[in-house]
């Protein structure tokens, strides 16, 4: 991945599955963009399958991939957690989890086999899942009196970032947003004109 504001994820959820020796490894992967979305999957799918053994996960967020995590749930310790988020890697995915629950055969594995078993179910997920790019894109406020309307307007129709609200009442305002690439040159321009405000609201 050169380009930072640019990543590769999946376009929507996909599963998994391997067995190995009677044990059952079901494997679930998510887009996600916030650590409160992967909780919740997390705690879903414990809920879901409460009478598992296990349920080991990895995530990654960002497009630097420099955010997160991997968890053994009780697996000898890097089996589970780390196998999953080597294939999250190796794909070069982000903004992504994949949680995979385990029920046991009745034969122990050995740590190569549980290292495998949770790198194959990792890869079957990602497999039947859908490979897309997207952008890292920030999300803007811009509030503006209505003199500077047609300049206002001319600048979002040349640049073409995507208009997300706009309310033109007692003060205008529009909420847009665009790859972070483009956020300077596109903000070095509207600053140039009078009763201006640009206001950062996220990064999406």
């Amino acid at each position: 991945m050169t380009q930072i504001d640019l990543y590769k994820t999946l376009d929507k959820p996909s599963e998994g599955i391997y067995k190995e020796k009677g044990s059952k490894f079901i494997a679930y992967a998510y887009p996600v963009f916030t650590e409160d979305e992967i909780k919740a999957h997390i705690a879903d799918l414990k809920k879901q399958y409460y009478d598992a053994r296990h349920h080991c996960y990895a995530w990654q967020l960002g497009a630097d991939g420099k955010l997160f995590r991997a968890n053994d749930d009780g697996e000898p310790s890097g089996t589970a957690g780390k196998p999953i988020h080597g294939q999250i890697r190796s794909h070069e995915l982000s903004n992504i989890l994949i949680v995979i629950i385990r029920y046991f055969g009745g034969t122990k594995l050995g740590t190569s086999g549980l290292i495998r078993a949770y790198r194959e179910a990792s890869i079957d997920a990602i497999n039947n899942g859908n490979i897309i790019e997207r952008t890292v894109d920030d999300v803007y406020r811009l509030e503006f009196d209505y003199g500077v309307m047609n300049d206002i307007m001319k600048i979002m129709k040349e640049e073409a970032p995507n208009i997300i609200r706009q309310d033109f009442d007692l003060r205008c305002s529009i909420e847009w947003s665009c790859r972070q690439q483009n956020v300077e040159r596109i903000n070095a321009r509207l600053t140039k004109l009078e009763s201006v405000n640009i206001e950062f609201l996220r990064t999406t």
